[in-house]
């Protein structure tokens, strides 16, 4: 991209990275909202595990578009615009929250459950402060997955009028122009590369703040 390009496109370009993160962001707390009790529940209830899971691995293989195009003919959730996008972008960033939300806690030495229990702690207590803060790290780590998942994905929002970076790469294609396609694809990856990079960060301090 020459100068010339930023100087005319560079308030739309920050419009468009402001509209993406907030697609992102808006998706990863609700998916995280469900995504942690839900992987909670299937280390306690056995039963529920293959089915939450199953469901979400099937969510994750549905390919992009055909997910925004199914969406379409919903009410209320569905249409065109940033609902449904928000909508595709949480079910594709389930699966890696709740399976690491179940690795994470079903992971902790069973010596120190039995510890808890020793102690006289209930099980909601021996949840809340034992087996979260020591699966943290793993939990962290699939919400570092999913917030890299829906930067990418949500570049395919803007086929359904959701605005974000997309906006430029599919501008690009149609008029085969690589300013455009550059303008969309660099700063998507630059918001990849850094939200990896924080979150990895807090990540690593966890698991050195449990040593």
């Amino acid at each position: 991209m020459n100068n010339f390009f930023l100087i005319k496109y560079g308030s739309e370009i920050w419009e468009s990275t402001l509209e993406h993160l907030f697609l992102v962001l808006v998706s990863i707390a609700i998916a995280t909202l469900i995504g942690l009790p839900l992987g909670i529940l299937i280390t306690r209830e056995k039963n529920f595990r293959q089915p939450v899971l199953g469901i979400a691995n099937v969510l994750q293989t549905i390919p992009s578009l055909a997910m925004f195009g199914l969406l379409i003919p919903i009410p209320v959730l569905g249409g065109i615009g940033k609902v449904p996008a928000i909508v595709a972008l949480t079910l594709y960033s389930l699966l890696p929250i709740i399976r690491n939300t179940y690795t994470g806690i079903s992971g902790v030495d069973p010596a120190i459950r039995e510890a808890g229990r020793g102690m006289g702690m209930t099980d909601k207590e021996l949840l809340m402060q034992v087996e979260i803060p020591l699966a943290m790290p793993v939990i962290l780590a699939g919400v570092r997955v999913a917030t890299v998942i829906a930067i990418g994905i949500a570049t395919i929002a803007a086929a359904i009028g959701a605005g974000g970076l997309g906006i430029f790469i599919f501008r690009g294609i149609s008029t085969v122009n690589n300013d455009l396609i550059l303008a969309g694809a660099v700063p998507a990856a630059g918001i990849a590369l850094l939200a990896d990079l924080l979150i990895g960060g807090l990540e690593k301090k966890l698991k050195v703040g449990k040593k």
